[in-house]
């Protein structure tokens, strides 16, 4: 099978939002009257993002999902997509698990794929995703990370904990019961991004981001582009911890100092960090009950930079959570 056999067989389908897809030099996208276009890349890497043995399926739909989690920290609506592929080689039933996986969460938020590229070499996805977002009276209602301010509350949506678990596991750290391990690799492998979360907090989050490599160390970013600091309260963190984690926290599999090293730094789990006024704490109730996904208050925001850790008592704990770093 030839490149452009593999393109038309697995990839090429109508789209009916693009001007042009599939198939030309260019895509051509015409986003709506009165908003903007929000862009996002991400790469994932065989052996550096993912297991040579994951489910096609399931990297499908995580190779799209971490881009739509990006749009959703932005609180974007998705419009389209653009697939760079790297494979060693044809694999048709490969490529048809990684298409399905892809194309099935590409079609439950409405996103088109538009275009790309197929090349030979070692496993590599390259995504890149097209959102749109409102201009209301000339103002952008995108999401940044630079618009947290003192006093906000701090927020983390849905569960944090069992990606890392997963990756644990799966490295041989850490001895889970085939059953856990298999409901803990769902998080790892097939995260939920939270678009609708994102669109909903328009007009009502200050600021916000996802959580990829753990959520001390991105949140580290908003409060930086903010130019702030942040308390949280690990009493009230430690309830974030995923379905998962917390049975084997109960079972003994894990020890109790572990549990916040997964919620505050254990990375892969694509929620939604974010902060908003304390007028808002009802708006931001009504925007989680509108996108059905819970969300936590954890802390809040400081004029002093840096960011502090404090025990149910208010004293402050100590400890490096060291999020995930490419190239540390």
């Amino acid at each position: 099978m030839g490149e452009f056999d593999l393109i038309a067989r697995y990839f090429t389908r109508p789209t009916p939002r693009a001007a042009l897809g599939v198939g030309d030099d260019c895509a051509l996208l015409q986003p709506a009257p009165g908003t903007q276009l929000a862009i996002s890349s991400d790469m994932l890497v065989e052996g550096r993002h993912f297991f040579a043995d994951v489910d096609p399926a399931a990297l499908g739909h995580k190779a799209l999902a971490v881009n739509l989690s990006d749009l959703a920290a932005c609180g974007a609506t998705p419009m389209a997509f653009t697939l760079a592929l790297a494979l060693p080689g044809v694999n048709e039933t490969w490529l048809q698990g990684f298409s399905q996986g892809l194309l099935a969460l590409a079609d439950a938020h409405g996103c088109e794929l538009v275009g790309g590229d197929t090349t030979q070499g070692p496993l590599n996805i390259c995504i890149t995703v097209f959102g749109e977002v409102p201009v209301v009276h000339g103002k952008s209602q995108a999401l940044l990370r630079s618009g947290a301010r003192a006093g906000d509350d701090v927020y983390v949506s849905g569960t944090l904990g069992d990606a890392r678990l997963a990756l644990e596991a799966l490295r041989g750290h850490i001895a889970l019961p085939a059953e856990l391990l298999a409901k803990a690799r769902q998080r790892l492998e097939r995260p939920t991004p939270r678009v609708a979360l994102g669109q909903a907090l328009r007009g009502v989050a200050s600021a916000a981001l996802d959580i990829s490599d753990g959520l001390l160390g991105d949140l580290q970013h908003l409060l930086k582009a903010s130019g702030v600091g942040a308390t949280l309260d690990t009493s009230i963190a430690i309830h974030l911890l995923a379905d998962c984690a917390h049975t084997a926290c109960g079972k003994d599999l894990i020890s109790f100092e572990n549990r916040l090293e997964l919620v505050l730094a254990g990375g892969d789990d694509y929620e939604l960090a974010f902060t908003a006024p304390v007028s808002a704490r009802q708006a931001v109730q009504a925007a989680a009950r509108q996108a059905d996904t819970p969300v936590t208050r954890i802390g809040c925001i400081d004029a002093e930079p840096g960011l502090r850790l404090q025990d149910a008592e208010g004293q402050h704990l100590s400890g490096a959570f060291a999020s995930f770093d490419h190239f540390a």
